[in-house]
């Protein structure tokens, strides 16, 4: 069973080490998980996983090497049937549920509800429905489903008031994985990493030193000694150059949090933002509604933004060969004279760091998305995602 477990998690993205392994069986031998399976999940969670953005992983492994197992908190197939009311959903009226009969039950602490729903589990042997004790639906108990109790534990069917704090069998982090789209907080912790502190040779030492202060108490036999310094300022210069409309617009939401997590951060010397449909030309927009006119010149912007700008391009480059190689590929605006392909050149030419996001990035090479593959080969480019941003962010603060 624990040689599969071991495997399992293998399989499932987790990098255990032979020594986590060893770790974990050495608990086991010195009984810290009692004969609990669910203390045995914690354990083994807490030497085996390094990070939150795997618990989903080790709960996939988890449920498919022990779901069989029985514990103490087991639901039988038989209860299973019981409770199963799909049918009767249309009969439950929340508006009917008498929340203030429920003030004295919901008051009980989330051990003495599980303290609860085990002797349920060891006694129950006939089916409820609408009562206050046992495990059933419709009811005022904490256990069961489509009830009206405020927090227990839902056991199959269709939650009542979605307020239940144990479900059992839920996939509670799936929400952590470094694979899924970003949210506006993952933009916010990933964009921090760009930060780069110069220091400021023009102002007064007002900001304290505390490496050297810890030196300098130390070497004067612990008598308190302060030690000044320049304070610093961020260094890094964000240009931000996000692809709108067309193909783009399921992603406007993404787009919109990326932009704010980058304009509330405090965390860069300046930053400019920029809009362009499918590909960069000669002019770039200053709103994602990309209207005529309402725009710059994009020579404007090598002249007036320097090469140490730090340039993301946000886009699926998912325009037609003619809108990347003709130089009047460009439908909505000028092309200048230049293919969009060029004017990408121009932008590798000129800025030092440049990396590429794509909200649906095909794997490797893709033959059949040519424009995405030329693309691929002038920027590095990578997948919009926890995992991608983070790649990206490296990229970006790397020497080379």
């Amino acid at each position: 069973m624990f040689g599969k477990f071991f495997d399992t998690l293998k399989a499932k993205g987790l990098q255990v080490t032979l020594s986590e392994w060893l770790t974990l069986q050495e608990a086991l031998d010195k009984n810290l998980c009692g004969s609990s399976l669910t203390q045995f999940y914690y354990v083994a969670r807490m030497i085996l996983v390094k990070s939150e953005t795997d618990f989903d992983k080790y709960d996939m492994a988890f449920e498919e090497c022990f779901k069989g197992v029985m514990s103490e908190n087991e639901v039988t197939s038989q209860m299973l049937r019981w409770l199963d009311k799909s049918d009767m959903m249309d009969l439950v009226d929340e508006k009917e549920r008498d929340f203030m009969n429920q003030m004295e039950e919901t008051a009980l602490t989330k051990e003495d509800i599980e303290q609860k729903f085990k002797e349920r589990l060891r006694d129950q042997d006939s089916e409820h429905n609408g009562g206050s004790f046992w495990i059933g639906t419709m009811g005022k108990t904490q256990f069961g489903n489509t009830g009206g109790n405020m927090g227990g534990v839902r056991v199959g069917g269709q939650t009542g008031y979605q307020s239940a704090f144990a479900v059992v069998g839920a996939r509670k982090y799936r929400d952590f994985r470094d694979d899924r789209v970003m949210d506006n907080r993952q933009f916010t912790m990933a964009l921090r990493k760009l930060r780069q502190f110069s220091a400021r040779l023009d102002i007064p030492e007002t900001e304290l030193n505390i490496d050297g202060t810890v030196d300098k108490t130390c070497n004067n036999g612990g008598c308190l000694q302060i030690v000044m310094q320049k304070p610093r300022k961020n260094a890094v210069k964000l240009l931000l150059l996000m692809d709108s409309g067309g193909t783009m617009i399921p992603y406007t939401t993404l787009l919109n949090d990326l932009f704010q997590s980058v304009h509330k951060s405090n965390h860069y010397k300046d930053v400019k933002a920029y809009y362009f449909h499918n590909c960069i030309y000669s002019k770039l927009y200053k709103t994602p509604e990309c209207e005529n006119g309402d725009w710059i010149d994009t020579d404007w912007m090598f002249r007036n933004l320097d090469s140490d700008y730090k340039v993301i391009i946000v886009g699926d480059a998912a325009m037609a060969p003619e809108e990347l190689y003709s130089d009047t590929g460009n439908y909505r605006g000028p092309n200048g004279g230049l293919s969009g392909y060029e004017w990408l050149k121009l932008v590798k030419r000129h800025y030092k760091k440049v990396v590429w996001l794509n909200p649906k990035m095909a794997p490797g090479h893709a033959p059949w998305r040519e424009a995405e593959t030329a693309v691929k080969e002038l920027f590095p480019m990578y997948k919009l995602t926890v995992a991608g941003l983070n790649q990206a962010m490296a990229k970006l603060i790397a020497n080379k």
